[in-house]
């Protein structure tokens, strides 16, 4: 099925989403999504959008929050700022507790700029991408999950010291997403038993080949790739067509199966991918089993779990966590808001989230690697 074909099968699901979804009653705690349904980087959005339903359908069937249930809309931005910017009016006209994982960094440094979430009364609970310019200064209604591309870069370089390496390259995307990740490399490497050459470059195809080809020439054990999704992914096809066998690394926004399409089979084996969740097809975590049985329920047709939507997953229910335990007599926003700051450690199963110090609520970050079957190892 061709690309064009897949995102008219999207935008039809999510259109049928939104005329069967029934109207949230005055009563309901109403949840919402705002995301790219229909652009790249489908089908981010989509999946995220899965597990935040998955957790709503389980916590409705627990009696929801103080008896109260939970609604939930979703609202296409089309991966644009001014598209976010539009829908996000809209999902206000709804009066919605708390927007979950918007996704895109065009989308929401403009938000960020623009003040919206402060002008609005709203709490935004997780986004993607995890860049230190979405955080630092950030916004005091922009509650982050995942842990950050600082401290995914700071574990890959840790990795690479400890596995022996003494040389590693950074490939980095010329952007502020690269360049500001190949500074906290630099930074991370400075600790001393890892000499750092980095090689900046565009995102045309001639540019990436150029890079790489310098890249192949300065020796090193190992390859970091930093950028959008679809630099990364490109970046391990482009070094791997030009003779590079050693290991590379990339950030958790980029999937397998992606790398396995660009690069082939045999180019993705021993890719390591950083991840800012569990497993989500694992089981020693309560987490885990929990996630997969709401999943099971809410979409028995699926076998395996992609960590989207296990993040979509966590968002629903660190929110529910939150209202659950606040001692906030009314659920808005502004008593979200207070709540998330306050209830201090929640402990969701194994994975633990704490927006005590800060809107940053968890630092946790594991490393996958690609294997023979194109399947992520944990």
């Amino acid at each position: 099925m061709g690309t064009q074909a897949i995102f008219k099968r999207w935008a039809a699901a999510l259109s049928l989403a939104l005329c069967l979804a029934p109207m949230a009653r005055a009563q309901d705690i109403v949840l919402g999504q705002v995301g790219p349904f229909t652009v790249i980087p489908v089908p981010d959005a989509v999946e995220v959008n899965q597990g935040i339903k998955a957790y709503i359908a389980q916590a409705n069937h627990a009696g929801g929050v103080r008896g109260r249930n939970l609604a939930f809309f979703e609202l296409d931005d089309r991966y644009s700022a001014e598209g976010f910017a539009e829908q996000f009016a809209k999902a206000m006209e709804r009066k919605p507790v708390a927007l979950l994982t918007p996704i895109g960094s065009a989308a929401l440094t403009k938000a960020l700029a623009d003040k919206l979430f402060e002008q609005s009364d709203i709490v935004v609970v997780n986004a993607i991408p995890g860049a230190e310019s979405l955080r630092n200064p950030g916004s005091p209604r922009l509650f982050h999950i995942r842990a950050g591309d600082k401290q995914q870069i700071e574990k890959i370089v840790n990795n690479a010291r400890t596995i022996g390496m003494t040389r590693l390259a950074v490939l980095y995307q010329d952007l502020p997403i690269g360049t500001s990740g190949m500074a906290v490399a630099q930074q991370a490497s400075g600790q001393g038993g890892l000499d750092l050459v980095g090689v900046k470059s565009a995102t045309d195809a001639p540019a990436l080949t150029a890079a790489a080809q310098q890249v192949a020439k300065l020796g090193s054990q190992g390859v970091l790739i930093i950028g959008a999704p679809r630099f990364m992914a490109d970046g391990v096809a482009a070094l791997r067509k030009a003779g590079i066998s050693q290991t590379l690394f990339v950030l958790s926004y980029v999937s397998p199966g992606l790398v396995v399409k660009l690069a082939g089979a045999e180019g993705a084996r021993g890719v390591v991918i950083s991840q800012t969740y569990p497993n989500p097809n694992g089981k020693n975590m309560p987490l885990q089993r929990d996630f997969q049985a709401a999943m099971k329920a809410s979409f028995p047709q699926l076998q395996e779990y992609s960590p989207l939507q296990l993040e979509g997953y966590i968002s629903a229910r660190t929110v529910v966590e939150v209202l659950r335990r606040s001692k906030e007599r009314e659920i808005t926003p502004t008593t979200l808001a207070r709540a998330l700051s306050a209830v201090g450690e929640i402990d969701l199963g194994g994975f633990r989230v704490n927006f005590s110090d800060g809107t940053v609520g968890s630092r946790f970050v594991d490393i996958g690697v690609i294997g023979a079957d194109g399947k992520l190892k944990y």
